[in-house]
């Protein structure tokens, strides 16, 4: 098992590279020997990370994760979550088998998980195909902190079923806010929105899993300027998450949540 530049964990973001070190260290200790591969996916992948991101990290191990192993990795996440830096609180990741992470059976869908926010600790969370888009991003540019190629221990995911992935976040997800409008009434959730709403689309039209911003960009490119303003009111309002978004803004949102919905029934 070979680390990543000698276990340094260079991203272009120091503070990020300490907290993805203390974590690195507790997972090397804790697994041991059931360790596969740590790996970094999400905005740290694709190029799109900024302050206001999560840091996205998948744990690959040998073995299903035992209790006792659990708890340990559960009590390392506490004590990182305290860590004094805004990074401590905006870890998100899972820990998966070989067996769960080459690719999706109904057999391995139950695994542990962490989310970004203070005193968030860490679950066991069961889950279905739409953990393609993180094996895709896995596969096509994951960042190796420790351990082999993540392309080597990831089937390929064939454009149609990244299409189909996309189709529970739309039903449940983008369906329920549809019914429930309050839930973007803070800009940072609403802009959250909008933007995932655009990587959607885009993987709708291309069959691909591109970050925020390449397909917020085309979105505005290829609807003749219906989303320009909503998107760009988005990178504003992303960086002011407890602001009430306008009236204006979630009546578009809500508008290109249905728009996305009639893109998928054209398209599967």
């Amino acid at each position: 098992m070979n680390p990543n530049k000698g276990n340094s964990i260079l991203t272009p973001f120091p503070e990020v590279n300490v907290v993805l070190q203390d974590l690195l260290k507790d997972v090397q200790r804790i697994l041991d020997g059931n360790l596969v591969g740590m790996y970094l996916e999400g905005s740290l992948a694709n190029g799109d990370f900024d302050q206001d991101s999560d840091i996205d990290f998948v744990v690959v191990t040998d073995k299903e994760i035992e209790d006792n192993v659990f708890s340990a990795l559960q009590m390392a996440h506490e004590r990182i979550n305290l860590l004094d830096t805004q990074w401590s609180t905006n870890l998100e990741g899972s820990y998966l088998s070989k067996h769960a992470v080459r690719r999706h059976h109904p057999e391995h869908t139950r695994f542990p998980n962490i989310e970004r926010g203070f005193g968030e600790r860490l679950k066991m969370i069961r889950n279905d195909e739409t953990w393609n888009i993180h094996r895709h991003i896995l596969h096509k540019c994951g960042i190796t902190l420790i351990g082999s190629d993540p392309a080597t221990l990831i089937d390929p995911i064939s454009p149609d079923k990244l299409r189909q992935a996309m189709l529970p976040a739309l039903h449940d997800w983008a369906a329920q806010i549809l019914n429930n409008p309050n839930e973007i009434a803070n800009q940072g959730y609403q802009s959250y929105t909008v933007l995932s709403l655009c990587r959607i689309i885009y993987t709708l039209e291309f069959g691909d899993i591109v970050s925020k911003r390449k397909a917020a960009n085309w979105v505005k490119e290829s609807q003749g300027g219906n989303w320009n303003l909503l998107i760009d009111q988005a990178w504003i309002g992303r960086h002011n998450p407890q602001l009430l978004a306008s009236p204006e803004d979630v009546n578009q949102t809500l508008d290109l949540i249905r728009y996305a919905m009639d893109k998928a029934s054209s398209v599967l």
